[in-house]
Protein backbone atom coordinates (compact mmCIF):
# COMPACT_ATOMS: atom_id res chain seq x y z
CA UNK A 1 0.00 0.00 0.00
CA UNK A 2 1.39 3.55 -0.92
CA UNK A 3 1.81 5.96 1.89
CA UNK A 4 -0.10 9.05 1.35
CA UNK A 5 2.04 11.63 0.08
CA UNK A 6 0.15 14.15 1.81
CA UNK A 7 1.13 12.96 5.50
CA UNK A 8 4.96 13.88 4.53
CA UNK A 9 6.75 17.50 5.19
CA UNK A 10 10.67 16.77 4.68
CA UNK A 11 11.92 16.36 1.35
CA UNK A 12 15.33 16.22 0.32
CA UNK A 13 16.54 16.40 -3.40
CA UNK A 14 18.87 13.02 -4.26
CA UNK A 15 21.43 13.24 -7.10
CA UNK A 16 21.23 10.44 -9.79
CA UNK A 17 24.92 9.18 -10.22
CA UNK A 18 26.36 7.10 -13.03
CA UNK A 19 27.76 4.62 -11.00
CA UNK A 20 24.09 3.98 -9.96
CA UNK A 21 23.13 2.70 -12.88
CA UNK A 22 22.47 -1.11 -13.96
CA UNK A 23 23.30 -2.85 -17.66
CA UNK A 24 19.47 -1.58 -18.37
CA UNK A 25 19.97 1.86 -18.06
CA UNK A 26 18.11 2.45 -15.06
CA UNK A 27 18.92 2.35 -10.80
CA UNK A 28 19.92 -0.68 -9.47
CA UNK A 29 17.23 -2.22 -7.11
CA UNK A 30 20.24 -2.41 -4.14
CA UNK A 31 21.13 1.61 -4.61
CA UNK A 32 17.09 2.27 -3.31
CA UNK A 33 18.51 1.66 0.16
CA UNK A 34 21.67 4.56 -0.48
CA UNK A 35 18.64 7.42 -1.19
CA UNK A 36 16.84 6.13 1.52
CA UNK A 37 20.08 6.51 3.65
CA UNK A 38 21.01 9.74 2.34
CA UNK A 39 17.60 10.99 2.56
CA UNK A 40 16.87 9.98 6.16
CA UNK A 41 20.12 11.14 7.19
CA UNK A 42 19.31 14.67 6.41
CA UNK A 43 16.12 14.37 7.95
CA UNK A 44 17.79 13.45 11.34
CA UNK A 45 20.28 16.28 10.90
CA UNK A 46 17.83 19.18 9.66
CA UNK A 47 14.66 18.06 11.88
CA UNK A 48 15.48 15.48 14.35
CA UNK A 49 19.27 16.79 15.68
CA UNK A 50 20.29 13.19 16.32
CA UNK A 51 23.43 13.28 18.72
CA UNK A 52 26.01 10.79 16.97
CA UNK A 53 28.42 11.60 20.21
CA UNK A 54 25.45 10.54 22.42
CA UNK A 55 23.78 7.22 20.64
CA UNK A 56 23.76 5.45 17.37
CA UNK A 57 21.37 4.09 14.93
CA UNK A 58 21.41 0.36 13.68
CA UNK A 59 18.76 -0.47 10.78
CA UNK A 60 16.77 -3.75 11.99
CA UNK A 61 14.68 -4.32 8.76
CA UNK A 62 14.11 -2.55 5.02
CA UNK A 63 11.49 -2.70 2.71
CA UNK A 64 11.60 -1.26 -0.71
CA UNK A 65 8.16 -1.63 -3.25
CA UNK A 66 9.08 -0.75 -6.43
CA UNK A 67 6.61 0.87 -8.79
CA UNK A 68 8.64 2.44 -11.40
CA UNK A 69 12.17 2.64 -12.89
CA UNK A 70 14.57 5.54 -12.20
CA UNK A 71 16.84 6.28 -14.96
CA UNK A 72 20.27 8.41 -15.21
CA UNK A 73 18.76 12.19 -16.36
CA UNK A 74 15.42 12.10 -13.88
CA UNK A 75 15.64 14.69 -11.55
CA UNK A 76 14.56 12.81 -8.36
CA UNK A 77 13.42 14.05 -4.54
CA UNK A 78 12.96 11.49 -0.96
CA UNK A 79 10.49 12.01 1.35
CA UNK A 80 10.94 11.28 5.05
CA UNK A 81 8.96 10.90 8.02
CA UNK A 82 8.81 9.25 11.16
CA UNK A 83 5.81 6.81 11.24
CA UNK A 84 6.06 4.51 14.57
CA UNK A 85 8.09 5.42 18.07
CA UNK A 86 8.62 2.89 20.54
CA UNK A 87 10.92 2.48 23.53
CA UNK A 88 14.20 1.73 21.70
CA UNK A 89 12.93 1.87 17.93
CA UNK A 90 11.06 3.95 15.09
CA UNK A 91 9.94 3.08 11.58
CA UNK A 92 10.82 5.61 8.97
CA UNK A 93 9.00 5.76 5.52
CA UNK A 94 10.40 7.05 2.46
CA UNK A 95 8.90 7.99 -0.86
CA UNK A 96 10.91 8.39 -4.10
CA UNK A 97 9.12 10.16 -6.92
CA UNK A 98 10.19 11.82 -10.38
CA UNK A 99 9.50 15.42 -11.11
CA UNK A 100 9.13 15.93 -14.54
CA UNK A 101 7.03 19.56 -15.65
CA UNK A 102 7.01 20.60 -12.23
CA UNK A 103 4.80 17.27 -11.01
CA UNK A 104 5.89 14.57 -8.88
CA UNK A 105 5.55 10.72 -10.19
CA UNK A 106 5.32 7.98 -7.10
CA UNK A 107 8.34 5.66 -8.06
CA UNK A 108 9.47 3.98 -4.84
CA UNK A 109 7.94 3.18 -1.61
CA UNK A 110 10.03 2.05 1.64
CA UNK A 111 10.03 1.92 4.88
CA UNK A 112 12.99 0.93 7.79
CA UNK A 113 13.05 -0.01 11.33
CA UNK A 114 15.38 1.92 13.73
CA UNK A 115 17.13 0.86 16.77
CA UNK A 116 18.83 3.11 19.40
CA UNK A 117 21.67 1.72 19.68
CA UNK A 118 24.71 2.00 22.33
CA UNK A 119 27.85 1.00 20.87
CA UNK A 120 29.53 1.04 24.48
CA UNK A 121 27.22 -1.33 25.31
CA UNK A 122 26.80 -3.34 22.49
CA UNK A 123 23.04 -2.99 22.55
CA UNK A 124 20.16 -1.34 22.24
CA UNK A 125 18.95 1.64 24.21
CA UNK A 126 16.21 4.06 25.10
CA UNK A 127 15.51 6.70 21.96
CA UNK A 128 16.83 10.21 23.67
CA UNK A 129 13.86 12.00 24.85
CA UNK A 130 14.46 14.93 22.99
CA UNK A 131 15.19 13.33 19.84
CA UNK A 132 12.05 11.19 20.05
CA UNK A 133 9.79 14.19 20.85
CA UNK A 134 11.25 16.06 17.52
CA UNK A 135 10.18 13.39 15.83
CA UNK A 136 6.64 13.29 17.00
CA UNK A 137 6.67 16.96 16.90
CA UNK A 138 7.92 17.59 13.44
CA UNK A 139 5.16 14.48 12.09
CA UNK A 140 2.83 15.10 13.99
CA UNK A 141 1.48 13.32 16.62
CA UNK A 142 -1.70 12.21 15.33
CA UNK A 143 -0.02 10.15 12.30
CA UNK A 144 2.46 8.78 14.70
CA UNK A 145 1.93 5.21 16.11
CA UNK A 146 3.19 4.68 19.61
CA UNK A 147 4.49 1.25 20.82
CA UNK A 148 7.09 -0.26 23.64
Amino acid sequence: MTPDIANFKYKTVIHVRFSDMDAFGHVNNAVYLTYFEIARSDYWREIVGWDWNEIGIILGRSEIDYKKPITLNDEIACYVRTSRVGNSSFDIEYILVKIKDGKEEICTTGKTVCISYNYKASKSSPIPTIQRQKMIDYDEPRLIMNSN
